[in-house]
């Protein structure tokens, strides 16, 4: 490591030489979102660097680096990083790339949630009812039916992979519109959640919750009168933040901060990851009844507020605690 004592305080002025090198592999649009001018800036106030990675050449080539942050997919690219960790042991990966595979099945990503088995600890999380569907289109209404979950369904591929495809959502009103899916998908009740979806940012130890508008309770008179598959809006953009809007004070109160702090301290540990986000809805007509629907490795943290210092605190202190870890 190219240290100069321990000085991973933030302190360093601009005119100082760069004592943190992050080398990055994004793809164009998460290093346009994440890579702001100002976050850049006040990284190489705090003495931070961010140098590309260039993936057609061998990573061992280039740096030296003190992190890697990456966000690639690819069989390719995870045994590229992996081999690089092993020959060079003091170079932090953010995040180790067989810890972030875990979050490309949705279905298994939400068994870490189930995993947990939390105790009632300022409210209660789990999971909506969910399964999934690997073949034979026309015989996913009798084993929808045979698992006993309840309509409205929310239909999701079952694998992210990336593509415009995998983010593809849908809700469905009636049976007969089960056989028009494509499998391989998961099949998750739509919980009630009165408009409103809360996305937990985690960056280390940091937590940043947001409001987003999310889908409006169905009700028993439109499960009726509304056949078909509708695709679900995305909610991701910070364009449909609720954070500012004229609320219900019932609906729009946050998670209980100290249920949040467990929660993410227990999913960091299961899932051995330092950057991802959580997609929580609070049952309608409920204060503490709370349902995790999606996990999200490497968020657009540029739409998080503040983002430029958490994360750059972070940088810091991570290295500062690797840092101590190798000369103890």
């Amino acid at each position: 490591m190219r240290l100069e004592g321990e000085n991973f305080d933030g302190e360093a002025g601009e005119e100082e030489e760069q004592k943190l090198v992050v080398g990055y592999a994004l793809t164009l649009k998460k290093k346009k979102s994440f890579l702001q001018p100002e976050f850049q800036r006040l990284a190489c106030k705090k003495g931070i660097s961010f140098v590309a990675v260039d993936v057609n050449r061998p990573l061992s080539d280039q740096g030296p680096f003190d992190i890697i942050l990456h966000k690639l997919l690819g069989k390719e690219w995870s045994e590229i990083v992996e081999d690089y960790q092993q020959t060079h042991p003091e170079v932090a990966i953010v995040d180790p790339p067989d810890a972030i595979q875990h979050l490309y099945n949705r279905h298994s990503m939400l068994q870490n949630v189930v995993d947990l088995n939390l105790p009632d600890f300022h409210g209660r999380v789990g999971v909506p009812r969910q399964m999934v569907i690997m073949k034979d289109p026309l015989s996913i209404p009798d084993e929808v039916a045979k698992a006993g979950l309840k309509l409205p369904l929310v239909a999701k591929p079952l694998l992210v992979d990336g593509s415009a495809k995998s983010h593809e959502l849908f809700l469905l009103y009636d049976w007969s519109s089960l056989s028009k899916l494509e499998p391989p998908l998961v099949l998750q009740e739509f919980v009630n959640h009165g408009g409103i979806l809360f996305k937990i940012y985690i960056v280390g130890d940091a937590i940043k919750v947001v409001r987003r508008f999310s889908l409006p309770n169905v009700t028993k008179s439109q499960l009726a009168k509304v056949p078909g598959i509708f695709p679900f809006p995305r909610v991701s953009s910070a364009a449909a933040s609720a954070d500012d809007a004229d609320l219900d004070p019932h609906i729009a109160e946050l998670p209980p901060r100290p249920l949040l702090e467990r929660l993410s301290k227990e999913l960091r540990h299961r899932l051995g990851l330092r950057l991802f986000n959580i997609d929580m809805i609070r049952e309608h007509g409920t204060r503490d009844v709370f349902y995790v629907i999606d996990i999200n490795y490497f968020p657009g943290y540029g739409k998080m507020p503040d983002y430029e210092v958490i994360f750059t605190d972070f940088l810091l202190s991570f290295m500062k605690s690797k840092y101590r870890k190798l000369v103890h």
